[in-house]
This record gives C-alpha cells, sequence and structure tokens, in this order.
C-alpha cells in the first residue's frame, strides 16, 4: 500500500524495515550474531562501515535497498535475515543511526516512509499518520506468497511463526516499540483488496491535505 500510495501522491517511497535489514544482514555476513544473539559491542564498532541506500528498480518498480553499494534486496527478504532482524532493531545504537537517516531522507516532506515506529519516533508530527493491520493468518499467507514470487523456498507454518514472534519483540522492547499512536488512522486489510486499501488510503491523504 505504501509504495502504491507513493507513487499515485508523486512522493518518495522509504522502506524503513529494509534498512534494519540491511544492518541485519551485515551483521551476519561479518559473523557478528553467534548463536542467535547479537555481539552488541562488536556490531558498535562496525557502524560506521554500514553505508545503507535505495536504488530504483524499473523491474519491481519500487526501489531496492543497496548495502555498501551492494544490492540486497532479494537476501534482505529471507527468513534467514527476517528470523533475526528484530534483535537488532533492538539495539539503542542501532535505531539511532537509523532514525537519524530517515529523518534526513524526509526533512523536505514529500515522503511516505513505511516502519514500525515511524508515526510514534521518527515523525512524530506527520501530516498523516496510517497504522495497518490484518489477521496474522492473512499476512502470513501474503508475505508466503511474495517470498514465493521471489524464489524462496518456506512454508506457512515459518512464515506464521516468524510474524508472530517479531511482532511480539517489536512490540514489547524497551526502545521505540510498534505501538498505535493516538492520532493514527486504523486500516484493517483482512478482507480488503490492493485496490480497495489504496483507494482508502488515498481517501485519507486527500480529506488530510484539503
Amino acid at each position: 500500500m505504501a509504495k502504491a500510495l507513493s507513487e499515485k501522491l508523486g512522493y518518495v517511497f522509504v522502506d524503513s524495515g529494509a534498512m534494519y535489514r540491511g544492518v541485519t544482514l551485515y551483521c551476519k555476513q561479518q559473523g557478528l550474531i553467534v548463536a542467535g544473539e547479537p555481539n552488541e559491542f562488536a556490531i558498535m564498532a562496525h557502524l560506521d562501515k554500514i553505508s545503507l541506500s535505495f536504488e530504483f528498480n524499473p523491474k519491481r518498480g519500487a526501489s531496492d535497498l543497496l548495502l555498501n553499494g551492494v544490492n540486497v534486496e532479494a537476501i534482505i527478504r529471507t527468513p534467514g535475515v527476517a528470523g533475526d532482524v528484530s534483535k537488532i532493531a533492538a539495539l539503542p545504537f542501532v535505531r539511532k543511526k537509523l532514525v537519524d537517516e530517515q529523518r534526513k531522507m524526509g526533512e523536505n516532506g514529500g515522503i511516505v516512509m513505511d516502519g514500525r515506529d515511524i508515526g510514534s519516533v521518527v515523525f512524530p508530527q506527520a501530516e498523516l499518520k496510517l497504522f495497518v493491520t490484518a489477521a496474522p493468518e492473512i499476512r502470513a499467507q501474503r508475505r508466503l506468497l511474495e517470498l514465493q514470487q521471489s524464489g524462496i523456498d518456506t512454508t506457512f507454518d515459518e512464515v506464521l511463526q516468524n510474524l508472530t514472534e517479531r511482532d511480539y519483540l517489536d512490540s514489547n522492547r524497551d526502545d521505540s516499540p510498534l505501538i498505535q499512536t493516538p492520532d493514527a488512522l486504523v486500516i484493517d486489510t483482512s478482507h480488503l483488496s490492493r485496490e480497495e486499501q489504496l483507494e482508502m488510503a488515498l481517501n485519507l491523504v486527500q480529506g488530510r491535505l484539503k
């Protein structure tokens, strides 16, 4: 929805979750996650070596994440990265680095940013905050289809378990937990098509910008 909304509005789209996945991938590649646990001191020492940027991919009609100049869009979506991203995202120094970068990206406005702390922490004064949700089983089925279309081999149960665990960890972390802010408008997409989701979001944006 966020990607489609940005296209309709002619705004820049930023997937903040991809940035945390990029840091997670770097940590896995460098052996900074041992037995499922992040080596915090080592990760802190490596932060300045991590460069993240986005590059538009005309084939997908969306932006891909580049990690130190290398396109990692496909690999950051794999279950191996998804299984560790919440632990990396919970580290305060990682969050500070990425929040600072996200604020720089949006300081001139004209941006749609997707993420779990955007309305609460990154842009608490955003013109419009949408809290998008759906039933866990439906979210898992949608993600499974995305992964299968990307050639990633996994199962519904694995995807659902990962999604449930991530929701719990992100909602219960001390720093910037996943919350619905009082001024956020809720969109439950459980029984909405992509077209219906986009239409609802566009109506909310247009109502706010009048």
